[in-house]
């Protein structure tokens, strides 16, 4: 088993995040190993621009749990209030993304630190992160855009207007600005990689909240040197959120933990170990019950997971 690193500032324990599932998994690692040796690289997959904001919601869905902000429906800032959503419908305009108060004013800060302070995507959440008392690594997969079209509609119109529906038959990245194809990690991205000696891909929905991720990190993913370990998203049989059965029905494999582990394996070569609640063969396992529905289930997870996978280096 690799001892940890000392800590010197530099994080060693490397989460990849989708959403909700994706962040529980890393608050629960804060617990466990303490924000300087934590990174989560998250998804910006569904990132979008609306009511003259950046929207970026799976990486502030994390900043929110790991700064113990999060609403108790699971997205947003606790205790927000929703007036200028009331206002703009008075107004006749379709508000069909819904945004707190506070988080809009999150989202303006954001694109305002990147249009007149000139701040990359990363930079700017980590200035936002410093003002909410985040002190571990969230970072952006990439800064330059790569989007999340399902069926030819951007994602977040497909679940929240499309209401998530299949059956689905293509999801597709749309990479950089107009006429520009290419997409390619940040430094803070290649640097986490660089020294983690844990990698855990989140239970997230693998299509479209890790795929994206892994498009991102493509170039860096086969010079990766730490042990790479899944949680399942399927727990107890079953989906816990989101339209993950419809989306790993389109890359040809079922709701199941094998049939996750046999999409990062098959299509990414990615998994050295899988953590899930039902046994599983041809794939180095850790057989635990992986609900997160409290602190101590979060820290539990989190802790058998890391164990599991530093067994695995």
């Amino acid at each position: 088993m690799r001892e940890p690193l000392a800590d010197d500032g530099a994080p060693d324990v490397v989460v990849l995040s989708g959403g909700t599932g994706g962040a529980k998994l890393a608050r629960g690692m804060l617990d466990v190993v303490g924000p300087q040796r934590l990174a989560v690289i998250a998804n910006t997959g569904d990132d979008l621009e609306i009511y003259g904001a950046h929207v970026s919601p799976d990486p502030d869905l994390i900043s929110f749990w790991l700064a113990d902000l999060i609403d108790e429906r699971g997205w947003g800032l606790r205790g927000d209030s929703f007036a200028v959503m009331d206002a703009l419908r008075a107004l006749g305009v379709e508000v069909w993304f819904n945004l707190g108060d506070r988080d809009l004013a999150w989202c303006l800060e954001r694109r305002r630190m990147q249009r007149e302070d000139g701040l990359r995507p990363t930079e700017a959440l980590r200035a936002l992160n410093e003002r909410i008392g985040v002190h571990a690594q969230v970072l952006p997969m990439c800064d330059t855009p790569l989007r999340t079209f399902v069926d030819g509609v951007p994602l977040q119109e497909f679940l929240i207007r499309g209401g998530g529906r299949g059956p689905i038959e293509a999801v597709d990245l749309r990479a950089g600005e107009p006429g520009d194809g290419r997409v390619s990690p940040t430094p803070e991205v290649v640097r986490a990689l660089a020294g983690a000696r844990v990698i855990v891909v989140g239970p997230s929905n693998p299509v479209i909240s890790i795929r994206p991720i892994l498009v991102a990190l493509e170039q860096l993913l086969p010079s990766l040197d730490a042990p790479v370990v899944a949680v399942s998203p399927i727990v107890g049989g079953e989906v816990l959120k989101g339209p993950t059965a419809a989306f790993l029905s389109s890359v040809g494999h079922p709701a199941s933990a094998a049939g996750v582990a046999a999409y990062y394996q098959q299509e990414w070569g990615l998994l050295d170990g899988m953590v899930a609640d039902e046994p599983l063969t041809g794939i180095r396992s850790l057989r635990i019950d992986t609900r997160m529905d409290d602190p101590d289930s979060r820290a539990r997870v989190a802790e058998h997971t890391l164990r599991f996978a530093q067994s695995l280096g």
